[in-house]
């Protein structure tokens, strides 16, 4: 078991992870920026280190500082949360070379899941389920568009090393394809430094459907459980749902026994999310993998009674899936979790980010409530980084239970100084369409007037 691990991230997943490393007994250090020198997380942990200026790539970023930082500080373990360097495996690698457990997937894993594009063509081979599109990168306008033709319209481009929502631009015909094809090239360039770019057939109006996968060093695999992701704002996930509603149980055992076959094609080990979509037949296709803890890994530790990030750094140890746990594999999902991401953003004025001082805030609580933040009175959110600042996570009987405790939670939260979105949660919650589930991708701009 290892004796100290350094924290290389910040907010609220900093602070998560610290809490699970007191209850193993394990020491831990917290890195921070300069602007971060009065966050949660800092006067959470054990020992502490500043690791830079407040940009990113100065402190969170800055490899360099951060394995100096672990090595000052004689850790055994680096746990990178997500965002940041979670899915970095030049990192991963360097921190093997300095003798630092890295906790999370090998470095070999890490670069074929960030490799989009290569990641679906071994899905492909090995009768995974894809959405047709080219085999690989797109060369030039001339290939793109006669794959856009055999396909057909609409289709997607996308950065092959993407995500969150960025290097992305559906083409609903060939002049918005040949407009978009090096402005995609570009944004992928200077977002994800590589201009690799390949095309997918664009699925109209899909759930967005994912897979928690635990897996250890010895080849066991075993799917925990189901989520769903679909409400999201420009491709980046607002509400997320565990288990998801209106799908059959066939589909999800159909969906579940891909992501391990998928996981076990490609030596996957540690804590890991395989991510679909449904079309509206529920024919399921891969996406891509996240090879991290998933912000959203909240619900599923609800409806199952389980601490994933303890069972993230158990499995980095070198334990055996039924060490840590016997019943994992026979795990049942009770209930209903719904998880809402709270940013200081002004959901009133296009979401644009709101730092600054929290005069006050007044956090919900009751039965089946679960708060994730590092915010506190009079503590000033950095305009620096994410607008992540809480993770409101309701858990219900059914889904009737958690909507109706989910409205009463947003209605005793309150942060004043800034702007969140938890006006806009509740109006969500208030939407008939909703309230029975009937949820795709594009649900808010169907939905809702921006």
């Amino acid at each position: 078991m290892f004796k100290r691990i350094l924290i290389a991230n910040r907010g609220e997943i900093a602070v998560r992870i610290i809490r699970a490393c007191k209850e193993l007994g394990i020491e831990s250090v917290a890195v921070y920026s300069t602007a971060d020198k009065d966050s949660m997380h800092v006067f959470l942990a054990d020992q502490k280190i500043c690791i830079g200026p407040p940009p990113a790539s100065k402190s969170y970023l800055n490899i360099n500082n951060i394995i100096s930082a672990a090595l000052l500080k004689k850790c055994d373990a680096i746990h990178p949360g997500y965002g940041f360097l979670a899915e970095n495996a030049e990192f991963a690698m360097l921190c093997s070379k300095n003798n630092l457990k890295f906790i999370g997937p090998p470095e070999e894993v890490i670069r074929l899941s960030g490799n989009k594009s290569k990641a679906i063509e071994i899905m492909k081979q090995n009768k995974i389920p894809i959405i047709p599109g080219s085999n690989g990168n797109v060369k030039n306008e001339k290939e793109a568009l006669s794959i856009a033709k055999r396909i057909g319209f609409p289709v997607i481009l996308k950065s092959s090393f993407g995500g969150g929502g960025k290097g992305m631009r559906i083409c609903n015909n060939p002049k918005e394809l040949l407009d978009s094809f090096h402005i995609t090239k570009s944004e992928s360039l200077s977002s994800f430094g590589s201009d690799h770019t390949y095309i997918e057939k664009y699925i109209q109006k899909p759930r967005h459907i994912e897979i928690q996968i635990i897996a250890d060093n010895y080849s066991n695999i075993i799917g925990i459980g189901e989520r769903e992701c679909s409400i999201q704002r420009r491709h980046q996930k607002l509400i997320e749902e565990a288990p998801p509603e209106n799908i059959s149980l066939k589909t999800i055992k159909q969906i579940k026994e891909c992501a391990i076959k998928a996981a076990s094609i490609i030596h996957y080990n540690n804590l890991g999310t395989f991510e679909f979509l449904v079309d509206s037949n529920e024919n399921f296709y891969f996406i891509e993998i996240n090879a991290r803890v998933q912000v959203e890994h909240t619900v599923t530790e609800m409806v199952t009674g389980l601490d994933l990030i303890k069972h993230q750094i158990l499995l980095s140890s070198g334990e055996k899936i039924n060490q840590i746990d016997n019943n994992l594999t026979g795990i049942k999902q009770k209930g209903k979790a719904i998880e809402f991401r709270i940013n200081a953003e002004d959901s009133e004025n296009n979401f644009i980010p709101s730092p600054g001082k929290i005069n006050n805030c007044f956090f919900p609580g009751g039965p089946g409530i679960r708060l994730d933040t590092f915010i506190y009175p009079n503590y000033i959110i950095p305009p620096y980084y994410d607008s992540l600042i809480a993770k409101l996570i309701i858990w219900g009987n059914n889904r009737t239970e958690a909507i109706s405790r989910s409205k009463r939670a947003l209605q005793e939260f309150h942060i004043d100084g800034i702007k969140t979105t938890i006006p806009f949660y509740k109006k969500i919650l208030e939407n008939k369409n909703f309230i029975q589930g009937k949820i795709h991708t594009h649900f808010i701009e169907e939905e809702f007037e921006f």
